[in-house]
């Protein structure tokens, strides 16, 4: 057998699953059309494609809370519920289990740290909303070790400005709005060291690490033309660099999920040019992570999505047809619509226990998939993984 394939047939020490929220197959292939070349999350050897569908009983289509909890569970909950079923019970995530294994764990992400995606991996409620008891949860009860993104208006109580100023005249509006008193000072007294910039990230020393750099987004999420930019105060590759150098100092290794949410809120405004940027900064952020498992080969990793967003598809360009988006006009493509869809999504992996990952997957089968890779007893975890509320 190759040596190669001997590997991916070992335990994983470490995960690393990249999740490109909102990032279908045209989303990636826009991207490769754009710089004229094979990303660099193609290379993973392991291709399969991830069905999305959740437990709702009245929307046809998920939300990223349904569809973070499949992943994060492996079992399927309505729209808007964060690691929470269909009775209310608590489900148990993959970030939990491995935390009960000793390794270390972390969430990094482009948008608020306590949005529906991360959220789905370490806490329990009932609504997504919720971000500041999604907060206080990472920091009291799952203890993530590595927290970075935006979103800090939830950590902080009204009227408490925190590190960035307020500024009322957004859409929406950032000024801080926490429900849960001053869940920085909290995160402190626990023993995280807090920053906010990307100086005060690459100084950081902690193996407990809280980083807030933005109000809510790393990025401005408008139509083409009205205010959209992205220009993150740290890039998701340095967020991704700094979160495996913290972990892997853990000799048991660790568990993180990286997600971009770029690529999802700029087709939530059918803004192609940055929901392709996006996309390259999270193939970008997937090269770091190669990088860091050329030396720590027992590393599983994985790229897919949650869920596609915008309907995108190719078409044959009409010069005569006047876009706000050049981008779509250059490369073809045009958006069907400013929602979900229920496409299948593309997903690539690398690593001990990425050949379980291959072909014609469901949202569902990537826990199993990964818990199996670290080790840990499926048939064990899953009678486990129901737990009544409270």
């Amino acid at each position: 057998m190759p040596a190669d394939e001997r590997q991916d047939t070992r335990r994983a020490r470490n995960v690393i699953l990249f999740i490109g929220d909102g990032m279908g197959s045209v989303q990636r292939e826009a991207a490769r059309k754009l710089i004229g070349r094979p990303l660099v999350m193609d290379g993973l050897p392991v291709i399969g494609s991830v069905g999305t569908s959740s437990a709702d009983p009245e929307a046809l289509v998920t939300d990223s809370a349904a569809a973070g909890t499949a992943l994060a569970t492996g079992v399927k909950t309505y729209n808007g519920a964060i690691s929470t079923g269909l009775s209310g019970e608590r489900l148990t995530t993959m970030l939990e289990l491995v935390k009960r294994t000793g390794r270390s764990t972390g969430l990094v992400t482009t948008c608020q740290i306590t949005d529906a995606t991360p959220a789905a991996f370490a806490a329990h409620v009932p609504l997504r909303s919720d971000h500041s008891e999604i907060a206080r949860q990472y920091i009291e009860e799952t203890e993530v070790d590595v927290i970075l993104g935006g979103g800090e208006d939830y950590w902080y109580p009204a009227g408490d400005p925190g590190a960035f100023p307020d500024d009322p005249g957004d859409e929406p509006a950032e000024f801080s709005r926490g429900t849960r008193g001053d869940l920085v000072a909290r995160a402190r007294h626990l023993g995280y060291e807090y920053v906010t910039t990307s100086s005060e990230l690459e100084r950081a020393e902690s193996d407990k690490l809280l980083g807030l750099f933005a109000n809510q987004n790393l990025f401005e999420a408008q139509p083409p033309g009205e205010g959209d930019s992205y220009d993150p105060p740290v890039s998701l590759p340095a967020l991704t660099r700094k979160a495996l150098d913290v972990l892997a100092r853990d000799p048991d290794g660790f568990f993180v999920m990286i997600e971009e949410a770029a690529v999802d809120r700029m087709a939530h405004k059918n803004n192609a040019r940055l929901a392709i940027q996006g996309v390259l900064e999270l193939d970008r952020a997937v090269a770091v992570a190669l990088d860091f498992a050329t030396s720590h080969p027992e590393t599983l990793i994985v790229v897919t999505a949650d869920h596609e967003c915008g309907g995108l598809e190719f078409c044959e360009p009409d010069p005569t047809l006047g876009v706000p988006d050049e981008t779509l006009h250059r490369l073809g493509l045009r958006w069907t619509t400013i929602n979900h869809t229920p496409a299948h999504v593309p997903l690539n992996a690398s690593g001990p226990g990425s050949e379980r990952l291959g072909g014609d997957l469901d949202n569902t089968d990537l826990f199993a998939a990964i818990v199996d890779a670290l080790g840990l007893e499926v048939a064990t975890v899953m009678a486990a993984v129901a737990r009544p509320p409270g």
